[in-house]
């Protein structure tokens, strides 16, 4: 299923993208899938509460910072890291770089595989 709610690629604008990377757990969100890995909604574990985790996420997809994907009930999550970097070369290494040294987003981890 196409993923409707993601902008184009050159419709991403930086006060958008900016605006949804400037809480916590959304880069917590985002330290997480930086490692290009597709992640399912139920494997990302942050202390809010799920509607809250899938109103961050719903904030990423809208900025155009992650790409979601349905499969049948379940949904699955990337980061679009070639097209933020296409679109702003260097923000996104930079923004994780200083995330992890000042522990932004240390408290969002990735759900022990069951």
């Amino acid at each position: 299923m196409p993923d409707h709610t993601s902008p184009a690629d050159t419709e991403i604008t930086l006060p958008r993208l900016l605006g949804a990377l400037s809480d916590p757990t959304r880069l917590g969100i985002v330290r997480v899938l930086s490692d290009g890995a597709e992640r399912g909604w139920g494997q990302l574990c942050a202390p809010v509460a799920k509607s809250t985790l899938s109103h961050h996420l719903k904030m990423l997809r809208e900025a155009g910072v992650t790409r979601t994907r349905q499969e049948g009930t379940r949904c699955y999550v990337t980061l679009r890291r070639e097209v933020l970097d296409a679109r702003f070369p260097g923000l996104l290494p930079a923004l994780l770089s200083a995330a992890v040294a000042d522990h932004v987003g240390e408290h969002v981890t990735e759900r022990e595989a069951m």
